[in-house]
């Protein structure tokens, strides 16, 4: 994911505080087991499930991830939860 498309999509969450819990627990959800064991000891999710993401959701690799899509995304997630419980 390239500097700007995070930007967007952060700020795009930044302004509908409805989608934080659901935005923190996909990016946990996200992030490989004892993280902080591997390189580059950053909290920074799997390139293999973002590479699986970016293929699902585009059919491409090199396809830029847009806020719009990570917006339904979490809302999506969102309205499964509240369905589950």
């Amino acid at each position: 994911m390239n500097t700007r498309a995070l930007l967007e999509c952060s700020a795009a969450v930044a302004v509908r505080p409805p989608l934080w819990p659901t935005a923190v627990r996909q990016y946990r959800d996200a992030l490989p087991a004892r993280w902080w064991a591997r390189r580059p000891f950053l909290p920074v999710p799997a390139s293999d499930y973002v590479r699986f993401r970016l293929q699902t959701q585009y059919g491409a690799l090199d396809h830029r991830i847009e806020a719009a899509d990570v917006l339904n995304y979490l809302s999506w997630c969102r309205l499964q939860r509240s369905l589950a419980s």
